[in-house]
């Protein structure tokens, strides 16, 4: 088991910066996930952990040992990569028990480890087939089971689950929690899907163009965004996010009318909320205004949309409601849910 630390972590590429001076401390047993949009430096990252990147700067330690200039070998980590990477022509008993062949264990050992990883994957059916007679989510089984295999210091997980459909990918998503629980071994995992992200981390770190957004638990991130990306980018849907002008506790801006906010706080702002936080007016009171652009029913509630303040903004309805697409809606938003964003630079703005 091994913690992870990087300091001062740079990835350039002539005059293209992938990764722009990371620091980061990852707890030993501690499941953490890397999350952002494409080209956002997540897989860079993991990438130089892996030693599959030099970088262009700073230091990255696995455990008390700097391996910046470690071959992947001999970083003690392990990799279950977004295509798998089985062999073919191997069976899926021998796939899981490749990497012990490579490292000369003990060959009596061998099939009692191999079984044991499978178990945890439930594979034990499997192990006679290939790859290629194995549905997509059996053959990622087979890749996690490879990596456990190893039983390394660090698993690094590269979007193990992209290529799954949604229900599969959802019960694979309970199983990979699962298995860190009873492994308790220090999970880096890379993913571009933030329910992934909010269901597996331990904490999250939220990526936009090489540096990191904000750094927290799942619900630290999802309940105070550092930034208007990371309120953007967490949550389904997004938080709602609004630019108008706040003036003696008032928010104001085309149809949209917010009081009792903040009065230290005045000029441009982006004002956000959860469309949970809000809810429809029955009375035809309320603080947003405007005409539905979509309505949605989710099954268990009805996603409505409406055109607001120059823009979109939504609400959750119970599952009964029905509208019509340019019916009027009025949204009504208490202030203390609401968040409040500087206009210029999308920074979170506290109060004093």
């Amino acid at each position: 088991m091994a913690t992870v630390e990087l300091k001062n972590v740079s990835k350039r590429w002539g005059k293209h910066t992938g990764v722009d001076n990371i620091n980061l401390s990852i707890a030993d047993h501690e499941f953490m996930v890397f999350l952002g949009p494409s080209g956002c430096g997540k897989t860079t990252t993991m990438r130089m952990i892996a030693g599959l990147e030099d970088p262009t700067g700073g230091q990255i330690l696995i455990g008390d040992r700097v391996v910046n200039k470690l071959e992947p070998k001999d970083r003690d980590i392990a990799m279950v990569f977004q295509n798998y990477g089985l062999y073919p022509n191997l069976s899926v008993y021998e796939n899981i028990r490749f990497p012990l062949r490579v490292r000369k264990i003990d060959p009596p050992n061998q099939r009692s480890k191999v079984m044991k990883a499978a178990a945890m994957v439930e594979l034990g059916d499997l192990l006679e087939r290939r790859p290629r007679e194995l549905s997509g989510g059996q053959r990622q089984r087979v890749a996690l089971a490879r990596a456990i295999v190893r039983q390394p210091s660090v698993f690094l997980m590269d979007e193990p689950l992209s290529n799954l459909d949604a229900k599969l990918r959802i019960s694979t998503r309970a199983q990979l929690k699962n298995l860190h629980h009873e492994l308790k071994i220090t999970t880096i995992y890379v993913t571009h899907d933030q329910v992934e992200a909010m269901t597996l981390a331990d904490r999250v770190v939220v990526m936009s163009k090489g540096e990191i957004q904000q750094l927290g638990t799942p619900s630290e991130i999802y309940d105070r965004p550092a930034n208007t990306f990371v309120a953007g980018f967490i949550g389904s849907p997004a938080m709602n996010l609004i630019q108008g002008e706040i003036s003696g506790g008032q928010f104001r801006c085309e149809q949209v009318s917010i009081a009792d906010l903040p009065s230290t706080i005045s000029g441009p702002v982006t004002l956000g909320y959860r469309a949970e936080d809000a809810e429809l007016s029955l009375d035809g009171k309320g603080e947003i205004k405007g005409q539905a652009y979509s309505v949605e029913l989710l099954g268990d509630v009805t996603l409505v949309t409406i055109r607001a303040g120059g823009g979109f903004a939504t609400v959750r309805a119970p599952k009964e409601f029905r509208a019509n697409i340019g019916d009027n809606i009025v949204i009504r938003i208490k202030s203390k849910i609401c968040h409040l964003f500087d206009h210029q630079t999308g920074q979170r703005i506290e109060a004093p």
